[in-house]
């Protein structure tokens, strides 16, 4: 990574954002893969230390989550049975949560999809919201015990529950099954019910999919390390709040938030990770492993430091 120039990195670091592999970047550029690898770990790392710090205080007024699946290393079924129940091997679960007006991606986390991730996620957002808000997730339930925990009363959230049918024989195992409709519950405080949808969270789920090749269904370019994964997730939801230009909001999700006033170039994330990389030398924390250790637990959000 120590040998490519400032310009060679930002093309790298646009290849893997506008959903090219691994393998396809060194094709496209010449670079060894252990190179590309490394570039996408410590911009990965210094994207989600930077959020961290820049996403908060955010003035939210409608917020939905939701989750977004994916595998690491092998489905499920093809695990080996020595690391089966090991998170970081087979299903690994991405938690977003969207602004609906500002399209900004206020948090995230990986992790399973249970009570604890939930709960969580739930405690990293709360942490980054300004004043009350509007918040609407899907019916999964531990978003129940979750928000009450985390945000008590001082928020107005409502399910929206999805009732699907049955998918066609033959398209049962790559098509959903058929949506027949959704009900609107109210679960806490006055919810506007014209404002309570989960379209924009789920429009995010089809971004990722489509930028990042990790999340492309049946192709084999899906993350074969936890590690990796994570750092693709940072640097994609970079890319995506203060890179990307918002093709309806004409700016950058960050600049509709009110975060930046410009903005991004590739060029400004790689000035970034060498910043971020000699402050962690300044603060003794060369070693990667030990500087990553807690972004990467699989117990607490990816921006939770």
């Amino acid at each position: 990574m120590n040998q490519l120039d400032t310009t060679r990195q930002a093309q790298v670091l646009m290849a893997l954002c506008e959903g090219n592999s691994i393998r396809a970047v060194c094709r496209m550029f010449g670079v060894g893969k252990n190179t590309v690898a490394r570039l996408l770990l410590v911009a990965g790392s210094a994207c989600a230390r930077y959020q961290d710090q820049a996403l908060r205080n955010l003035n939210c007024k409608r917020v939905q989550c939701d989750e977004i699946w994916s595998f690491v290393g092998a489905k499920d079924k093809n695990v080996p049975s020595e690391k089966q129940g090991k998170f970081g091997m087979g299903s690994v679960w991405t938690w977003t949560a969207i602004d609906a007006d500002s399209k900004l991606i206020c948090s995230w986390m990986v992790g399973t999809r249970d009570g604890s991730a939930a709960w969580d996620f739930m405690q990293d957002l709360a942490g980054r919201l300004r004043h009350r808000v509007q918040l609407t997730t899907d019916g999964h339930a531990p978003y129940l015990q979750a928000v009450e925990d985390n945000f008590g009363t001082n928020i107005d959230y409502a399910m929206l529950v999805k009732i699907y049918g049955e998918a066609p024989e033959a398209e049962k195992r790559y098509s959903p099954a058929e949506c027949l409709g959704a009900q609107k519950r109210p679960i806490t405080g006055a919810p506007d019910e014209k404002h309570i949808s989960t379209s924009y969270v789920e429009r995010q789920n089809l971004t990722m999919r489509m930028h990042m090749r990790r999340f492309t269904r049946l192709t084999n370019g899906f993350s074969k390390k936890l590690e990796n994964h994570i750092a693709a997730i940072s640097l994609h939801f970079m890319y995506y709040n203060f890179v990307r230009t918002h093709q309806t909001l004409r700016m950058t999700p960050a600049m509709a938030a009110g975060v930046v006033t410009s903005p991004w170039e590739m060029s400004d994330i790689v000035k970034l990770v060498e910043e971020d990389r000699k402050l962690r030398i300044e603060q003794g924390r060369e070693n990667a492993k030990e500087a990553n250790e807690r972004l990467y637990n699989p117990h607490g959000p990816v921006l939770g430091q």
